[in-house]
């Protein structure tokens, strides 16, 4: 179990909130359109990642890899973040963010659940409340940029109208429809622009063109000599 500090920021007001996970999801090939999935799916592929046994599938992982830091330490030079929307059950609720499944993809190419287990996973500190966007979601847009050989790129832009409806998703999940407390899952990313490459820094936000708001984070990659 890890405990997260963050930020509940609704549409009056934001409150400070200790949140205790017990479990980590990550759903993969959560994507609506089934070609975007299957470029995905060749994105990896082309990195020698096996292609999944279904869709979508959910990987398991520690949830103590969960982190809000700004900065992540990562052995070799073979990882790469990727933006995902983040849901998080507590209280009988649940909230929104995001968050990065960053993994290492060279170890992707033995084994998808260890690749993301060795990695932590940044997520946002601020996050909203599930009900405030579940109406409009597909209009939210999710947007991240990675710094490459010392250069700020646009590495992904789309909306989540690319991804299986977060309830859908979770669906698959737990019968119930509904998330335990406790449980953070991961929802799906979006395609890489010029593919998935590793970079120093990776930066994401969650922008809510209806309600006017964005959530931001980032954080500073530092690669441990393997």
């Amino acid at each position: 179990m890890t405990s997260l500090q963050l930020q509940i920021e609704d549409k009056s007001s934001q409150t400070s909130a200790t949140i205790d996970v017990s479990t980590l999801v990550i759903a993969g090939w959560a994507g609506r359109d089934r070609a975007a999935i299957e470029h995905h799916i060749e994105e990896l592929a082309a990195l020698g990642v096996p292609r999944p046994a279904q869709i979508p599938t959910y990987y398991r992982a520690a949830a103590a890899r969960l982190t809000t830091s700004g900065y992540i330490e990562v052995v070799g030079e073979d990882s790469s973040g990727e933006v995902e929307p983040v849901i998080i059950a507590s209280g009988g609720k649940m909230y929104v963010g995001i968050g990065s499944d960053h993994t290492d993809r060279k170890l992707e190419t033995h084994g998808i659940t260890l690749s993301k287990q060795i990695c932590e996973k940044p997520i946002s500190s601020t996050v909203w409340p599930f009900e405030e966007v579940e109406n409009h979601w597909d209009s939210l847009v999710l947007r991240s940029y990675a710094i490459i050989d010392g250069k700020r790129e646009l590495y992904q832009d789309g909306t989540t109208a690319a991804l299986l409806p977060p309830l859908e998703t979770i669906k698959g999940f737990a019968d119930s429809g509904r998330l335990a407390d406790g449980t953070v899952m991961f929802g799906g990313t979006i395609p890489a622009i010029g593919g998935i490459r590793p970079g120093t820094r990776f930066e994401a936000e969650l922008h809510d063109p209806v309600l006017g708001r964005t959530i931001k984070f980032a954080y500073d990659v530092k690669t441990l000599q393997a």
